[in-house]
Protein backbone atom coordinates (compact mmCIF):
# COMPACT_ATOMS: atom_id res chain seq x y z
CA UNK A 1 0.00 0.00 0.00
CA UNK A 2 3.29 2.11 0.46
CA UNK A 3 4.37 1.56 -2.89
CA UNK A 4 0.74 2.80 -4.45
CA UNK A 5 0.50 5.85 -2.19
CA UNK A 6 4.21 6.99 -4.05
CA UNK A 7 2.99 6.07 -6.68
CA UNK A 8 -0.35 8.02 -6.84
CA UNK A 9 1.79 10.96 -5.21
CA UNK A 10 4.25 11.16 -7.94
CA UNK A 11 1.22 10.95 -10.56
CA UNK A 12 -0.54 13.39 -8.44
CA UNK A 13 2.62 15.76 -8.63
CA UNK A 14 3.61 15.00 -12.24
CA UNK A 15 -0.14 16.52 -12.79
CA UNK A 16 1.06 19.78 -11.84
CA UNK A 17 4.31 19.33 -13.84
CA UNK A 18 3.03 18.96 -16.94
CA UNK A 19 0.12 21.67 -16.35
CA UNK A 20 2.64 23.87 -15.95
CA UNK A 21 4.07 22.83 -19.80
CA UNK A 22 1.40 23.59 -22.69
CA UNK A 23 3.38 21.38 -24.79
CA UNK A 24 2.87 18.77 -22.59
CA UNK A 25 -0.12 18.80 -21.74
CA UNK A 26 -3.32 21.73 -23.19
CA UNK A 27 -4.88 23.30 -20.66
CA UNK A 28 -8.20 25.23 -21.06
CA UNK A 29 -9.52 28.23 -18.85
CA UNK A 30 -12.57 26.34 -16.33
CA UNK A 31 -14.83 28.23 -18.67
CA UNK A 32 -14.23 26.56 -21.57
CA UNK A 33 -16.34 24.08 -22.65
CA UNK A 34 -14.43 20.51 -23.08
CA UNK A 35 -15.71 17.99 -25.41
CA UNK A 36 -13.70 15.09 -23.92
CA UNK A 37 -14.56 13.03 -20.67
CA UNK A 38 -10.35 12.90 -19.92
CA UNK A 39 -10.48 16.13 -18.89
CA UNK A 40 -10.79 17.06 -15.04
CA UNK A 41 -10.77 19.88 -13.26
CA UNK A 42 -7.27 20.48 -10.80
CA UNK A 43 -6.98 23.59 -8.64
CA UNK A 44 -4.02 25.84 -8.52
CA UNK A 45 -1.71 28.59 -6.03
CA UNK A 46 -3.44 31.70 -7.44
CA UNK A 47 -7.05 29.72 -7.00
CA UNK A 48 -8.61 29.70 -10.27
CA UNK A 49 -9.52 26.61 -11.62
CA UNK A 50 -7.98 24.71 -14.58
CA UNK A 51 -8.98 21.89 -16.80
CA UNK A 52 -5.98 19.00 -16.78
CA UNK A 53 -5.83 15.59 -18.72
CA UNK A 54 -6.73 13.39 -16.43
CA UNK A 55 -3.75 10.19 -15.61
CA UNK A 56 -5.23 7.52 -14.28
CA UNK A 57 -3.24 5.33 -12.01
CA UNK A 58 -1.95 2.12 -13.24
CA UNK A 59 -3.24 -0.70 -10.96
CA UNK A 60 -0.38 -2.31 -9.11
CA UNK A 61 -0.46 -5.79 -10.34
CA UNK A 62 0.38 -7.46 -6.62
CA UNK A 63 -2.00 -5.35 -4.82
CA UNK A 64 -4.42 -6.31 -7.25
CA UNK A 65 -4.44 -10.23 -6.56
CA UNK A 66 -3.82 -9.37 -2.93
CA UNK A 67 -7.40 -7.45 -2.31
CA UNK A 68 -9.17 -9.88 -4.63
CA UNK A 69 -7.39 -13.14 -3.08
CA UNK A 70 -9.24 -12.97 0.20
CA UNK A 71 -12.37 -11.43 1.53
CA UNK A 72 -11.43 -8.73 3.85
CA UNK A 73 -13.68 -8.90 6.73
CA UNK A 74 -12.10 -12.88 6.80
CA UNK A 75 -8.64 -11.89 6.38
CA UNK A 76 -9.36 -9.53 9.61
CA UNK A 77 -11.18 -12.12 11.71
CA UNK A 78 -7.81 -14.37 10.33
CA UNK A 79 -5.20 -11.93 12.43
CA UNK A 80 -7.28 -11.28 15.52
CA UNK A 81 -7.93 -14.70 15.90
CA UNK A 82 -3.93 -15.00 15.26
CA UNK A 83 -3.27 -12.35 17.60
CA UNK A 84 -5.35 -14.08 20.41
CA UNK A 85 -3.01 -17.28 19.96
CA UNK A 86 0.29 -15.79 19.57
CA UNK A 87 0.19 -13.00 21.47
CA UNK A 88 1.01 -12.43 25.29
CA UNK A 89 0.08 -9.22 25.69
CA UNK A 90 -3.14 -9.20 27.61
CA UNK A 91 -0.94 -11.83 29.79
CA UNK A 92 1.63 -8.86 30.59
CA UNK A 93 -1.13 -6.08 31.09
CA UNK A 94 -2.55 -8.13 33.45
CA UNK A 95 0.16 -9.35 35.27
CA UNK A 96 1.12 -6.04 35.48
CA UNK A 97 -1.70 -4.94 36.90
CA UNK A 98 -1.99 -7.07 39.81
CA UNK A 99 1.32 -6.42 40.61
CA UNK A 100 0.92 -2.05 40.74
CA UNK A 101 -2.47 -1.82 42.16
CA UNK A 102 -2.47 1.59 44.26
CA UNK A 103 -6.24 1.67 44.86
CA UNK A 104 -7.22 5.07 44.53
CA UNK A 105 -10.51 6.15 44.38
CA UNK A 106 -11.76 6.18 40.82
CA UNK A 107 -14.50 8.02 39.72
CA UNK A 108 -17.11 5.27 37.53
CA UNK A 109 -20.92 7.08 37.80
CA UNK A 110 -22.47 4.05 36.69
CA UNK A 111 -21.59 2.09 39.27
CA UNK A 112 -22.95 3.61 42.93
CA UNK A 113 -21.45 2.14 46.30
CA UNK A 114 -24.89 1.23 47.53
CA UNK A 115 -25.56 -1.05 44.05
CA UNK A 116 -21.77 -2.48 44.78
CA UNK A 117 -22.20 -3.31 48.64
CA UNK A 118 -25.37 -5.17 47.46
CA UNK A 119 -24.13 -7.03 44.60
CA UNK A 120 -21.10 -7.94 46.77
CA UNK A 121 -23.35 -9.00 49.66
CA UNK A 122 -25.67 -11.30 47.39
CA UNK A 123 -21.87 -12.90 45.96
CA UNK A 124 -20.12 -13.51 49.39
CA UNK A 125 -23.78 -15.70 50.56
CA UNK A 126 -23.51 -17.94 47.35
CA UNK A 127 -19.79 -18.51 47.53
CA UNK A 128 -16.84 -19.89 50.20
CA UNK A 129 -14.74 -16.28 49.99
CA UNK A 130 -15.14 -13.69 52.10
CA UNK A 131 -16.66 -10.58 49.61
CA UNK A 132 -17.11 -7.85 52.12
CA UNK A 133 -17.05 -4.70 50.76
CA UNK A 134 -14.26 -2.47 51.61
CA UNK A 135 -13.05 1.12 49.52
CA UNK A 136 -10.29 -1.07 48.27
CA UNK A 137 -11.99 -3.92 46.46
CA UNK A 138 -14.38 -0.98 45.05
CA UNK A 139 -11.43 1.01 43.49
CA UNK A 140 -10.12 -2.33 41.90
CA UNK A 141 -13.33 -2.94 40.97
CA UNK A 142 -14.71 0.46 39.42
CA UNK A 143 -10.52 0.47 37.67
CA UNK A 144 -11.23 -2.88 35.81
CA UNK A 145 -14.82 -1.88 34.28
CA UNK A 146 -13.17 1.84 33.30
CA UNK A 147 -10.22 0.44 31.57
CA UNK A 148 -10.29 -3.15 30.99
CA UNK A 149 -14.01 -3.65 28.85
CA UNK A 150 -12.36 -4.66 25.62
CA UNK A 151 -9.65 -7.28 27.35
CA UNK A 152 -12.34 -8.68 28.98
CA UNK A 153 -14.53 -9.56 26.52
CA UNK A 154 -11.93 -11.20 25.19
CA UNK A 155 -11.50 -13.50 28.36
CA UNK A 156 -15.62 -13.85 28.52
CA UNK A 157 -15.05 -15.32 25.14
CA UNK A 158 -11.94 -17.76 25.50
CA UNK A 159 -13.85 -18.76 28.66
CA UNK A 160 -16.23 -20.60 26.95
CA UNK A 161 -13.75 -22.60 25.80
CA UNK A 162 -11.51 -23.45 29.40
CA UNK A 163 -14.34 -22.97 32.07
CA UNK A 164 -15.97 -26.06 31.51
CA UNK A 165 -12.66 -27.96 31.81
CA UNK A 166 -11.81 -26.11 35.02
CA UNK A 167 -15.59 -26.73 36.81
CA UNK A 168 -15.51 -30.52 36.09
CA UNK A 169 -11.77 -31.01 37.81
CA UNK A 170 -12.99 -28.64 40.42
CA UNK A 171 -15.93 -30.60 40.41
CA UNK A 172 -14.25 -33.36 41.60
CA UNK A 173 -11.75 -32.20 43.92
CA UNK A 174 -14.67 -30.31 45.60
CA UNK A 175 -12.73 -27.01 44.60
CA UNK A 176 -15.53 -23.77 44.90
CA UNK A 177 -16.23 -23.61 41.05
CA UNK A 178 -15.50 -19.99 41.31
CA UNK A 179 -11.90 -20.92 41.32
CA UNK A 180 -12.07 -20.58 37.49
CA UNK A 181 -11.48 -17.13 37.91
CA UNK A 182 -8.03 -17.44 39.43
CA UNK A 183 -7.03 -18.79 35.80
CA UNK A 184 -7.61 -15.16 34.36
CA UNK A 185 -5.72 -13.49 36.89
CA UNK A 186 -2.61 -16.04 36.64
CA UNK A 187 -2.69 -16.42 33.16
CA UNK A 188 -5.07 -14.39 30.93
CA UNK A 189 -6.24 -17.91 29.65
CA UNK A 190 -3.02 -18.28 27.64
CA UNK A 191 -2.00 -21.93 27.69
CA UNK A 192 1.64 -20.88 26.97
CA UNK A 193 2.04 -17.56 29.53
CA UNK A 194 5.52 -17.96 30.87
CA UNK A 195 6.08 -15.30 33.79
CA UNK A 196 9.53 -13.57 34.27
CA UNK A 197 10.42 -16.16 36.81
CA UNK A 198 9.62 -18.90 34.28
CA UNK A 199 6.26 -19.76 35.73
CA UNK A 200 4.00 -21.68 32.81
CA UNK A 201 0.44 -22.22 32.11
CA UNK A 202 -3.28 -21.22 32.68
CA UNK A 203 -2.10 -22.28 36.38
CA UNK A 204 1.45 -20.53 36.21
CA UNK A 205 2.94 -23.39 38.06
CA UNK A 206 6.87 -23.28 38.25
CA UNK A 207 9.19 -26.67 36.89
CA UNK A 208 9.91 -28.41 40.04
CA UNK A 209 6.63 -27.40 41.43
CA UNK A 210 5.21 -29.35 38.14
CA UNK A 211 7.21 -32.08 38.72
CA UNK A 212 6.63 -32.54 41.66
CA UNK A 213 3.14 -33.19 41.18
CA UNK A 214 3.60 -34.78 38.35
CA UNK A 215 3.30 -33.08 35.26
CA UNK A 216 5.60 -34.11 32.17
CA UNK A 217 8.05 -31.52 31.37
CA UNK A 218 10.22 -32.55 28.70
CA UNK A 219 11.97 -31.36 25.05
CA UNK A 220 8.70 -32.11 23.19
CA UNK A 221 5.87 -31.92 25.92
CA UNK A 222 5.36 -29.46 28.88
CA UNK A 223 1.74 -30.23 30.55
CA UNK A 224 1.91 -27.01 32.52
CA UNK A 225 0.08 -25.81 29.33
CA UNK A 226 -2.06 -28.63 29.74
CA UNK A 227 -6.16 -27.33 30.03
CA UNK A 228 -7.12 -30.83 31.82
CA UNK A 229 -3.74 -31.96 33.31
CA UNK A 230 -2.81 -28.89 34.65
CA UNK A 231 -6.13 -27.90 36.10
CA UNK A 232 -5.89 -31.24 38.00
CA UNK A 233 -2.82 -30.28 39.28
CA UNK A 234 -3.86 -26.98 40.58
CA UNK A 235 -7.16 -28.53 41.91
CA UNK A 236 -5.13 -30.99 44.53
CA UNK A 237 -2.25 -28.02 45.16
CA UNK A 238 -5.34 -25.59 46.36
CA UNK A 239 -7.32 -28.46 48.08
CA UNK A 240 -3.80 -29.45 50.19
CA UNK A 241 -3.47 -24.92 50.54
CA UNK A 242 -7.06 -25.25 52.20
CA UNK A 243 -6.74 -27.94 54.34
CA UNK A 244 -3.99 -25.61 55.76
CA UNK A 245 -5.36 -22.76 56.28
CA UNK A 246 -8.52 -23.47 56.46
CA UNK A 247 -9.94 -20.40 54.34
CA UNK A 248 -9.98 -20.16 50.63
CA UNK A 249 -8.94 -15.84 50.80
CA UNK A 250 -5.70 -17.44 52.59
CA UNK A 251 -5.09 -20.38 50.26
CA UNK A 252 -5.42 -18.04 47.03
CA UNK A 253 -2.86 -15.93 48.73
CA UNK A 254 -0.45 -18.81 49.42
CA UNK A 255 -1.17 -20.14 45.85
CA UNK A 256 1.18 -17.01 44.76
CA UNK A 257 3.15 -16.27 46.77
CA UNK A 258 3.49 -19.68 48.74
CA UNK A 259 2.34 -20.54 52.37
CA UNK A 260 5.48 -19.68 54.01
CA UNK A 261 4.68 -16.11 53.02
CA UNK A 262 1.09 -16.37 53.94
CA UNK A 263 2.32 -17.95 57.74
CA UNK A 264 4.99 -14.83 58.61
CA UNK A 265 2.04 -12.38 57.27
CA UNK A 266 -0.21 -14.16 60.08
CA UNK A 267 2.75 -13.77 62.44
CA UNK A 268 3.60 -10.29 61.97
CA UNK A 269 -0.07 -8.71 62.12
CA UNK A 270 -0.61 -10.64 65.65
CA UNK A 271 -1.96 -13.81 64.59
CA UNK A 272 -5.57 -11.89 62.63
CA UNK A 273 -6.23 -14.83 59.80
CA UNK A 274 -8.51 -13.19 57.41
CA UNK A 275 -7.13 -11.90 54.41
CA UNK A 276 -7.83 -7.96 54.43
CA UNK A 277 -6.40 -8.07 58.06
CA UNK A 278 -2.94 -9.46 57.00
CA UNK A 279 -2.84 -7.87 53.62
CA UNK A 280 -0.54 -5.14 54.44
CA UNK A 281 2.61 -7.85 55.60
CA UNK A 282 2.14 -10.00 52.00
CA UNK A 283 4.16 -9.33 48.74
CA UNK A 284 2.97 -6.56 47.32
CA UNK A 285 1.80 -8.57 43.87
CA UNK A 286 0.20 -10.70 46.42
CA UNK A 287 -1.44 -8.18 48.14
CA UNK A 288 -3.35 -7.36 44.38
CA UNK A 289 -3.82 -11.24 44.48
CA UNK A 290 -6.52 -11.49 45.84
CA UNK A 291 -8.41 -7.77 45.13
CA UNK A 292 -7.41 -8.99 41.31
CA UNK A 293 -9.58 -12.23 41.62
CA UNK A 294 -12.57 -10.90 43.49
CA UNK A 295 -12.88 -8.07 41.12
CA UNK A 296 -12.74 -10.69 37.93
CA UNK A 297 -14.93 -12.73 40.04
CA UNK A 298 -17.87 -9.50 40.02
CA UNK A 299 -17.45 -8.57 36.48
CA UNK A 300 -18.12 -11.72 35.51
CA UNK A 301 -20.98 -12.60 37.57
CA UNK A 302 -22.69 -9.50 36.60
CA UNK A 303 -21.70 -9.21 32.87
CA UNK A 304 -24.64 -8.12 31.63
CA UNK A 305 -25.77 -5.67 33.94
CA UNK A 306 -22.76 -3.81 32.63
CA UNK A 307 -23.06 -4.07 29.09
CA UNK A 308 -20.73 -6.46 28.06
CA UNK A 309 -20.56 -8.04 24.84
CA UNK A 310 -18.41 -11.35 24.83
CA UNK A 311 -16.79 -12.07 22.25
CA UNK A 312 -17.47 -15.56 20.17
CA UNK A 313 -15.49 -18.17 20.89
CA UNK A 314 -13.76 -19.89 17.91
CA UNK A 315 -14.37 -23.60 19.81
CA UNK A 316 -16.47 -24.50 22.60
CA UNK A 317 -15.16 -27.69 25.16
CA UNK A 318 -17.52 -29.78 23.72
CA UNK A 319 -17.28 -29.28 20.20
CA UNK A 320 -13.85 -31.11 20.54
CA UNK A 321 -12.70 -34.53 21.51
CA UNK A 322 -9.28 -36.43 22.08
CA UNK A 323 -8.03 -39.34 20.30
CA UNK A 324 -5.01 -41.32 21.86
CA UNK A 325 -1.53 -41.09 19.84
CA UNK A 326 -0.39 -44.75 18.76
CA UNK A 327 2.92 -42.81 16.70
CA UNK A 328 5.07 -40.18 16.94
CA UNK A 329 3.05 -36.93 14.59
CA UNK A 330 3.20 -33.59 14.09
CA UNK A 331 0.48 -30.67 14.16
CA UNK A 332 1.38 -29.95 10.22
CA UNK A 333 0.88 -33.36 9.15
CA UNK A 334 -2.24 -33.75 11.33
CA UNK A 335 -3.02 -30.37 9.50
CA UNK A 336 -2.64 -31.89 6.38
CA UNK A 337 -5.09 -34.73 6.60
CA UNK A 338 -7.45 -33.21 8.31
CA UNK A 339 -7.80 -29.98 6.68
CA UNK A 340 -7.87 -28.24 10.11
CA UNK A 341 -5.67 -25.20 10.39
CA UNK A 342 -2.37 -25.88 11.97
CA UNK A 343 -3.15 -22.66 14.30
CA UNK A 344 -6.22 -24.24 15.26
CA UNK A 345 -4.46 -27.20 16.20
CA UNK A 346 -1.91 -25.08 18.17
CA UNK A 347 -4.52 -23.50 20.21
CA UNK A 348 -6.01 -27.36 20.93
CA UNK A 349 -3.03 -28.70 21.45
CA UNK A 350 -1.26 -26.33 23.32
CA UNK A 351 1.59 -28.72 25.57
CA UNK A 352 3.21 -29.93 22.59
CA UNK A 353 6.07 -27.22 22.83
CA UNK A 354 7.64 -27.93 19.56
CA UNK A 355 4.23 -28.78 17.32
CA UNK A 356 5.41 -32.55 17.43
CA UNK A 357 3.38 -35.25 19.73
CA UNK A 358 5.72 -37.89 20.68
CA UNK A 359 5.07 -41.64 21.10
CA UNK A 360 6.89 -42.95 24.25
CA UNK A 361 6.40 -46.55 25.87
CA UNK A 362 4.44 -46.17 29.18
CA UNK A 363 2.97 -42.39 28.36
CA UNK A 364 -0.59 -41.51 26.55
CA UNK A 365 -0.51 -38.55 24.78
CA UNK A 366 -3.41 -37.39 23.18
CA UNK A 367 -4.29 -35.27 20.21
CA UNK A 368 -7.50 -32.92 20.64
CA UNK A 369 -9.67 -32.13 17.41
CA UNK A 370 -12.81 -30.47 16.49
CA UNK A 371 -15.14 -33.16 16.52
CA UNK A 372 -15.79 -32.99 12.59
CA UNK A 373 -12.24 -33.78 12.17
CA UNK A 374 -12.24 -36.76 14.80
CA UNK A 375 -14.18 -38.91 12.12
CA UNK A 376 -11.46 -38.20 9.31
CA UNK A 377 -8.52 -38.90 11.63
CA UNK A 378 -9.97 -41.90 12.77
CA UNK A 379 -10.93 -43.34 9.66
CA UNK A 380 -7.66 -42.58 7.76
CA UNK A 381 -5.61 -43.71 11.04
CA UNK A 382 -3.13 -45.90 9.32
CA UNK A 383 -2.83 -44.13 6.38
CA UNK A 384 -1.65 -41.03 8.50
CA UNK A 385 0.52 -42.66 10.55
CA UNK A 386 2.28 -44.19 7.44
CA UNK A 387 2.63 -41.51 5.55
CA UNK A 388 4.27 -39.55 8.78
CA UNK A 389 6.72 -42.02 9.47
CA UNK A 390 7.88 -42.09 5.57
CA UNK A 391 8.19 -38.26 6.04
CA UNK A 392 9.97 -38.80 9.79
CA UNK A 393 12.23 -41.53 8.04
CA UNK A 394 13.53 -38.63 5.12
CA UNK A 395 13.45 -36.13 7.60
CA UNK A 396 15.22 -37.56 11.06
CA UNK A 397 18.78 -37.14 9.80
CA UNK A 398 21.61 -34.81 10.83
CA UNK A 399 21.38 -31.16 8.94
CA UNK A 400 24.26 -31.51 7.69
CA UNK A 401 23.62 -34.44 5.51
CA UNK A 402 20.79 -33.47 4.33
CA UNK A 403 21.26 -29.48 3.54
CA UNK A 404 23.85 -27.79 1.54
CA UNK A 405 24.85 -24.15 3.39
CA UNK A 406 23.77 -22.56 -0.15
CA UNK A 407 20.19 -24.20 0.76
CA UNK A 408 20.05 -22.24 3.68
CA UNK A 409 18.67 -18.60 4.16
CA UNK A 410 17.99 -16.02 6.70
CA UNK A 411 14.60 -14.23 7.04
CA UNK A 412 14.01 -11.52 8.54
CA UNK A 413 10.59 -10.89 10.57
CA UNK A 414 8.28 -8.41 9.14
CA UNK A 415 5.19 -6.61 11.11
CA UNK A 416 2.46 -9.26 10.53
CA UNK A 417 4.25 -12.26 10.13
CA UNK A 418 3.87 -15.39 11.92
CA UNK A 419 5.47 -19.31 11.96
CA UNK A 420 2.54 -20.41 9.91
CA UNK A 421 2.61 -17.85 7.36
CA UNK A 422 6.45 -17.90 7.30
CA UNK A 423 6.38 -21.67 6.97
CA UNK A 424 3.85 -21.41 3.99
CA UNK A 425 5.83 -18.99 2.13
CA UNK A 426 9.30 -21.48 1.75
CA UNK A 427 6.61 -24.65 2.44
CA UNK A 428 8.13 -25.81 5.19
CA UNK A 429 6.98 -26.86 8.30
CA UNK A 430 6.10 -24.51 11.42
CA UNK A 431 8.09 -27.32 13.94
CA UNK A 432 10.80 -27.35 10.96
CA UNK A 433 11.41 -23.59 11.80
CA UNK A 434 11.14 -23.94 15.56
CA UNK A 435 13.66 -26.96 15.77
CA UNK A 436 16.11 -24.71 13.09
CA UNK A 437 15.97 -21.73 15.58
CA UNK A 438 15.83 -23.11 19.04
CA UNK A 439 12.34 -21.33 19.55
CA UNK A 440 10.40 -22.85 22.40
CA UNK A 441 7.13 -20.99 21.74
CA UNK A 442 5.61 -19.30 18.39
CA UNK A 443 6.32 -15.50 19.72
CA UNK A 444 8.33 -13.57 16.79
CA UNK A 445 9.34 -10.21 16.83
CA UNK A 446 9.72 -7.47 14.18
CA UNK A 447 13.46 -7.86 13.04
CA UNK A 448 14.04 -11.01 14.50
CA UNK A 449 16.34 -13.06 11.84
CA UNK A 450 15.49 -16.77 11.27
CA UNK A 451 17.47 -19.39 9.59
CA UNK A 452 15.16 -21.61 7.25
CA UNK A 453 15.68 -24.50 4.53
CA UNK A 454 13.52 -23.60 1.79
CA UNK A 455 11.93 -26.96 1.40
CA UNK A 456 13.88 -29.29 -1.46
CA UNK A 457 17.01 -28.14 -0.94
CA UNK A 458 19.89 -29.67 -2.81
CA UNK A 459 20.92 -33.24 -0.65
CA UNK A 460 24.21 -34.58 -0.10
CA UNK A 461 21.92 -38.00 -0.60
CA UNK A 462 19.54 -38.42 -2.58
CA UNK A 463 19.20 -40.14 -5.55
CA UNK A 464 20.94 -39.54 -9.17
CA UNK A 465 17.39 -38.91 -11.11
CA UNK A 466 16.25 -36.42 -8.01
CA UNK A 467 19.81 -34.54 -8.43
CA UNK A 468 19.22 -33.91 -12.30
CA UNK A 469 15.28 -32.58 -11.64
CA UNK A 470 17.01 -30.33 -8.57
CA UNK A 471 19.55 -28.89 -11.01
CA UNK A 472 17.45 -28.45 -13.86
CA UNK A 473 16.19 -24.92 -12.50
CA UNK A 474 13.13 -23.95 -12.31
CA UNK A 475 10.15 -26.14 -13.70
CA UNK A 476 9.52 -25.31 -17.59
CA UNK A 477 6.34 -23.81 -18.42
CA UNK A 478 3.73 -26.70 -19.43
CA UNK A 479 5.09 -28.87 -16.74
CA UNK A 480 2.82 -31.49 -15.93
CA UNK A 481 2.74 -34.60 -13.02
CA UNK A 482 0.34 -37.12 -13.19
CA UNK A 483 -0.49 -38.46 -9.44
CA UNK A 484 0.23 -41.51 -8.30
CA UNK A 485 -1.53 -43.61 -5.39
CA UNK A 486 -0.08 -42.91 -2.06
CA UNK A 487 0.99 -39.57 -3.37
CA UNK A 488 0.36 -36.41 -1.68
CA UNK A 489 0.87 -32.52 -1.99
CA UNK A 490 3.41 -32.57 0.44
CA UNK A 491 5.58 -35.37 -1.56
CA UNK A 492 5.14 -34.39 -4.80
CA UNK A 493 6.50 -30.69 -3.81
CA UNK A 494 9.42 -32.81 -2.61
CA UNK A 495 9.94 -33.78 -6.14
CA UNK A 496 10.11 -29.91 -8.00
CA UNK A 497 12.64 -27.82 -6.95
CA UNK A 498 10.77 -24.18 -5.52
CA UNK A 499 7.67 -25.27 -5.67
CA UNK A 500 5.17 -25.13 -2.49
CA UNK A 501 1.99 -27.18 -1.42
CA UNK A 502 0.20 -23.83 -2.07
CA UNK A 503 1.92 -23.36 -5.51
CA UNK A 504 0.00 -26.31 -5.97
CA UNK A 505 -2.87 -25.70 -5.02
CA UNK A 506 -2.85 -22.19 -6.49
CA UNK A 507 -1.84 -23.48 -10.09
CA UNK A 508 -4.68 -26.04 -10.37
CA UNK A 509 -7.41 -24.43 -8.24
CA UNK A 510 -7.26 -26.90 -5.52
CA UNK A 511 -8.81 -26.07 -2.34
CA UNK A 512 -7.67 -28.55 0.23
CA UNK A 513 -5.25 -31.53 0.15
CA UNK A 514 -7.46 -34.60 -1.67
CA UNK A 515 -5.85 -35.88 -4.57
CA UNK A 516 -6.97 -38.85 -6.79
CA UNK A 517 -4.50 -41.47 -8.50
CA UNK A 518 -4.46 -39.82 -12.25
CA UNK A 519 -4.83 -36.34 -11.76
CA UNK A 520 -3.14 -34.32 -13.68
CA UNK A 521 -1.71 -31.52 -12.23
CA UNK A 522 0.09 -28.26 -13.70
CA UNK A 523 3.84 -27.88 -12.22
CA UNK A 524 4.54 -24.57 -13.38
CA UNK A 525 2.43 -20.86 -13.38
CA UNK A 526 2.00 -20.83 -17.10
Amino acid sequence: MRLYSLVTLCLFLGGHAFAQKPTDLTVKNDTTQVSTNQMVADSVADGNRLMVTKIAPKQDSLTFKTLNSDHVLAMELDQKWLDELYSNTLFDTIYKTVSELDYKPVAYPELSTDTLKARLEKLNARTPFNIAYNPSLESVIKSFLKNRRKSMEKLMGLSHFYFPMFEKEFDNYDIPLEMKYLAIVESALKPRARSRVGATGLWQFMFATGKQYGLDVSSYVDERSDPIKSTKTAAVYLSKLYEIFGDWDLALAAYNSGPGNVSKAIRRSGGYQNYWNIRHNLPRETAGYVPAFLATMYIFEYAKEHGFKPEKPLFHHLETDTVRVKQMITLDQVSEATKVPVEELQFLNPSYKLDIIPHIEGKNYYLRLPRHAIGTFVTNEANIYTLAKAEFDKREKPLPQFFNTESRIRYRVKSGDYLGKIARKYGVRVSQIKQWNGLRNNNLRIGQRLTIYPRNPVASNVSKSTTVAQNSGSPKAGQTYKVMKGDSLWSISRKFPGISVQNIRDWNDISGNTLKPGMVLRMSKG
